[in-house]
């Protein structure tokens, strides 16, 4: 038996990852459709769908064990979003990575980033145990090359900071607006000696915060925010097909 084509084709080689989800209904109250579109966009966001890649209905439906109406329907909010293109006769299309809402996202995220650190200093001395358990498996996923371990535990990281601050909610904020932004920062593993320097500045930032130096803090936030917007030129240049703007 020949093999299975691939789900997309990819004109560029990019990160990989594991296969689409199959999307099981957890509650009786979850419709199927909104499950579709959560493994969507994660899967959008997590490069498993490439920008610009062709996305089939019936193959979608296939590997989401789910018929093809919920994939229709998760496809025409996904079109709303701004996260696929849907051409008459010609076919749906993951949406490329755009700069401009990177760039965006990259604001959102330095400033509610800078500001719940100055909330998380403001108070008693904060507590960062969590934060240097994160630590140290950041150090073992870069050791084991692990990636998209290490991109959770980085998340992991940036939420604890806005978890200590006392408004978890706002890293939700950052979360729907970076989708972008993330994509452009999955682009960059792997690459052990980038992966090298930001566990080097996410321990610097624990650092400062556990001593509530909040200028040192706003300094080193800032700077770590805007590495991704730093490497754009050299991603774009690297994976053409997939950035517009």
């Amino acid at each position: 038996m020949s093999p299975r084509p691939a789900l997309v084709p990819e004109p560029t080689p990019a990160p990989t990852g594991p296969a689409l989800s199959p999307v099981i209904r957890e509650r009786a109250s979850a419709r199927t459709s909104d499950r579709v579109y959560d493994e969507l966009v994660s899967a959008i966001r997590e490069l498993r769908l490439a920008p610009g890649a062709s996305l089939s209905e019936t193959e979608l439906a296939e590997r989401l064990h789910v018929s093809r109406t919920p994939v229709r329907e998760a496809i025409a909010r996904l079109a709303d979003a701004g996260l696929v293109r849907v051409v008459p006769q010609v076919g749906t299309r993951v949406g490329l990575i755009s700069l401009r809402e990177v760039e965006e996202a990259r604001f959102v995220r330095e400033s509610l980033e800078v500001s719940a650190f100055e909330a998380a200093c403001a108070g008693p001395a904060p507590d960062v145990s969590g934060l240097r358990e994160l630590l140290e498996r950041q150090e073992h996923n870069y050791r084991a090359e692990d990636y998209n371990a290490f991109f959770a535990a980085d998340e992991a990281l940036h939420a604890g900071i806005f978890a200590l601050s006392g408004y978890p909610g706002a890293w939700q904020v950052v979360q729907r607006t970076k989708l972008q932004l993330d994509r452009l920062r999955r682009l960059t593993l792997p690459d052990k000696a980038g992966v090298r320097v930001l566990i080097d500045e996410h321990r610097s930032i624990v650092d400062v915060l556990e001593k509530a130096d909040v200028a040192a803090g706003r300094a080193l936030i800032s700077r770590h925010a805007r590495r991704a917007m730093e490497l754009a030129p050299s991603l774009r240049d690297k994976h053409p097909d997939y950035f517009t703007d």
